[in-house]
């Protein structure tokens, strides 16, 4: 029995180049949604081509019910709503053969398309061991944990050269090419759909190696725009400062870190100033 999970976020979705596009309660953000679920659709579509018995799609954007699950393909299940234990990773525990990225980005301080690690603001960068990493390298070495190779990964064309480097052998979909942070060059959805089908078809038949995971323990380290936000963070038991604007810390494996760093942002977000001058 093949069993598949897709972690979907939404800025490396077809189209999206905006803040609009990918925030709950903005006109523009019900037309993504849509774009996000036929990005998954195509993904969904092409595992089950190659012969994948169950697909479990794990919503891993903002407030994680993104998805539109009524026009989900129906050979999928979707796993819903926040303050789930591994996060964008939710899915991973229950034992899988292979993992997508649909829809991802590259991490805070990269070139791309709505670039960021977690937050939009505050977190400047993010290092595991010393390397920078963004979401997909973090969520890889989860992975590798469980044995689990990253097959494909889908966004725009900074994102898919990135997981050629942490996730070698995997195939990858350029939706589009950035511009800036807040432009790309998009293709349409018609185009989009039907080479995610085609790759994750030919993933699932010729995937990579099972991973290796990396030697522990992990010290991650975290960059913020301010001072504040350090002592802030420090608060949190086993994070240290390491400089004037970075926190540090030690896990066990990279699940921990996983779900420590997770902790860690939303400590960080919650010490956000509002605009003032």
């Amino acid at each position: 029995m093949t069993r598949v999970l897709i972690s979907a976020d939404m800025e490396g979705a077809t189209g999206t180049v905006s803040p609009a596009d990918v925030e709950a309660g903005t006109p523009r953000y019900e037309r993504f949604r849509r774009l996000l679920t036929q990005d998954v659709n195509a993904a969904v579509a092409g595992f089950a081509d190659a012969g994948a018995d169950e697909v479990i799609v794990n919503d891993a954007h903002c407030g994680m019910d993104n998805v539109l699950i009524e026009e989900l393909d129906p050979r999928a299940v979707l796993i819903v709503g926040r303050h789930k234990p591994l996060g964008m990773m939710q899915g991973l525990e229950t034992g899988v053969d292979a993992v997508a990225f649909v829809g991802y980005h590259t991490g805070a301080g990269e070139d791309g398309v709505l670039a960021h690690t977690y937050l939009s603001h505050s977190i400047l960068g993010v290092r595991i061991d010393g390397e920078p990493v963004g979401e997909g390298e973090f969520n890889a070495l989860v992975s590798a944990e469980a044995q689990a190779p990253v097959v494909l990964v889908t966004g725009d064309d900074v994102t898919c050269r990135d997981a050629a480097r942490y996730a070698p052998g995997c195939r990858t979909v350029t939706v589009k090419t950035a511009i800036s942070r807040h432009a790309a060059i998009c293709r349409t959805p018609a185009v989009t759909s039907a080479d995610i089908r085609r790759e994750a078809a030919a993933a699932l038949s010729s995937p990579p190696a099972r991973p290796t995971a990396r030697p522990t323990p992990h010290v991650v380290e975290v960059d913020v725009d301010s001072r504040h936000l350090v002592q802030r963070a420090c608060a949190l038991a086993g994070v240290e400062p390491a400089g004037p604007r970075t926190v540090r810390m030690e896990t066990s494996d990279a699940r921990e870190a996983l779900r420590r760093f997770r902790a860690l942002s939303w400590v960080i977000g919650g010490g956000r100033e509002g605009d003032w001058t």
